[in-house]
Parts: C-alpha cells; sequence; structure tokens
C-alpha cells in the first residue's frame, strides 16, 4: 500500500487547518484506492483529537509531544522557539515505507495540492501494480493461461486481502 505520512506542524494555524480539509475530502480516495494518511503532531494527544475531530478527518493522528520525528529527520521549525513545532512536510511514500515524494510545506504553496497527491499516487500505483494496465496483450494471454496471481488480489483470495491493510 502507499502511506502518505503529513507531519503537521502546529494544528491550530489557519494554513495547517486548510491543508486538513483538502485532505479530509482527498481521504475518501485514499480509501477507495487502497493507500493511507497518516498525521503527526506535535500537538499533545487531546489537542491533537480536537484538531481531528474538528476538521472531520478520519484517518489515524498520532501526538509526537517528544518531538522524535521532528529530531529524527531534521524537521524543527527553528523560525518558531516559543511553540517548537516540525515544519510541515507531506511525504509520500511506496509500498514498503519508500520514499517516493517529499513536499515541504514551510509556506503554504510548498504543500501538495490534492492534484499533485493524485498524481504521485497514481504514478506510485503504476509502478508497483503489475496489473495496472489489463488491456496489454501480456495480460490478456496470462488471464487465458489461468495465471491470476499477476492480477489483485495477487494470489490470495479476497477475504486475505483486508488483513493486509492493517
Amino acid at each position: 500500500m502507499v502511506e502518505e505520512p503529513a507531519c503537521q506542524a502546529h494544528l491550530h494555524r489557519p494554513k495547517d487547518r486548510r491543508q486538513a480539509e483538502g485532505l479530509v475530502q482527498l481521504h475518501r480516495e485514499l480509501e477507495v484506492g487502497y493507500c493511507r494518511l497518516v498525521t503527526i503532531s506535535t500537538d499533545n494527544i487531546t489537542e491533537t483529537n480536537e484538531y481531528r475531530s474538528g476538521v472531520g478527518a478520519h484517518w489515524t493522528f498520532l501526538s509526537d509531544v517528544g518531538r522524535i520525528v521532528q529530531k529524527d529527520l531534521d524537521i524543527a521549525e527553528y523560525t518558531d522557539p516559543i511553540h517548537n513545532p516540525m515544519i510541515p512536510h507531506v511525504i509520500v511514500l511506496e509500498p514498503a515505507l519508500v520514499i517516493y515524494q517529499i513536499y515541504n510545506g514551510y509556506w503554504f504553496f510548498g504543500r501538495p495540492t490534492l492534484e499533485d497527491l493524485r498524481q504521485d499516487l497514481r504514478a506510485v500505483t503504476r509502478k508497483c501494480r503489475s496489473d495496472w494496465d489489463i488491456t496489454t496483450l501480456e495480460l490478456k494471454e496470462a488471464w487465458k493461461q489461468g495465471r491470476k496471481e499477476l492480477f489483485y488480489p495477487y494470489g490470495k483470495t479476497y477475504a486475505q486481502t483486508p488483513g493486509e491493510q492493517d
């Protein structure tokens, strides 16, 4: 699956709220496209959950009050030493957590648009799905030959696939 963690600094700023509102719209598409979204905040768990509920988000929000992610990735927003937030980033990941794209969102227009994310996820999906284009002659022949492992769910039953989402 493609995961897309978004590290959002100090979630109460208008630009962070606006970004989250857009992601709320995109999230429904991510669910049917077998993708996940995670937001990491430096706010405490109560503030993080209040913000999540306030924007109507239904994906995973993680609270990193200890700023482990901020330190590990060296993304402290040093221009705000009072709040010590992370520089907002959106990271698009391929399966096995391989980085596909990183967006630095210190400035709002450095953050990806919903269409940017759709294009990134299209490219990642095309790259990792052998059956991206089932109109090719090779895939049509493979289907006729009963080589179902080349097609989703790739040699598994449909009943086995929900566990892959966890």
